[in-house]
């Protein structure tokens, strides 16, 4: 009859340990899905920032101030008579 006792106490022991050991790892699963649930909402949210710039890019892209920026900028072009000075101060 002791015995019986003991093996059920070692028993629900084991199970009790078992099942706590579960729980844990579990728990760590769930917060590491929750940090990339996380990370890829930043992301999602950098994409969309990137996309209405690129969005109000394209809108602009055939105005005649884009065109000009554009021109002064990457081609170094510039109305003529136009000075432009260069501070080499700094």
């Amino acid at each position: 009859m002791k015995k019986n006792k003991l093996l059920k106490r070692i028993l629900i022991l084991v199970i009790a340990v078992y099942a706590i050991f579960t729980l844990i790892n579990q728990q760590k699963t769930l917060n590491q899905y929750s940090d990339n649930c996380d990370e890829l909402h930043t992301k999602i949210a950098d994409a969309q920032e990137e996309k209405d710039e690129l969005t109000k890019q394209k809108e602009n892209v055939n105005s005649l101030e884009f065109i000009e920026q554009m021109a002064r900028e990457q081609l170094d072009m510039y109305y003529p008579n136009e000075r432009v000075y260069v501070n080499q101060g700094m």
